[in-house]
């Protein structure tokens, strides 16, 4: 039988345990079902992800400016999307400048 939990924030009833540091410390990290390290987990969570960990310096005027535009969606992955997008407008402009470059070349006109 379900039994009410203990805490006063939980009004639900619920067999699991109470989630404690202690529990989270004492954590198993597992890949499928293998356990491995705490370093092996993160890397391969981080490749699953397809993201990696760096450390930058920013102006503080940046941070703050990505901050207030960033609203709840966190301002670490408006960062990113922006990053993203830079890169696909410079792919963008490299491949017009291509075709245009190739154009000119057919009709016997260079830069």
């Amino acid at each position: 039988m379900k039994q009410k939990s203990s805490s006063p924030a939980h009004e639900e009833y619920d067999d699991a345990p109470m989630i404690t540091t202690g529990r989270i410390a004492g954590a198993k990290h597992r890949i499928g079902l293998e356990s491995v390290d705490k370093n092996t987990w993160k890397q391969t969570v981080n490749e699953r992800l397809g993201k990696q960990r760096v450390t930058i310096m920013l102006d503080a005027s940046i941070v703050a400016w990505f901050k207030a535009e960033a609203g709840t969606r966190g301002y670490q992955t408006l960062i990113n999307s922006t990053l993203h997008d830079a890169m696909q407008h410079k792919s963008l402009e490299n491949m017009l400048r291509e075709v245009v470059r190739e154009e000119l070349q057919h009709y016997g006109r260079t830069e």
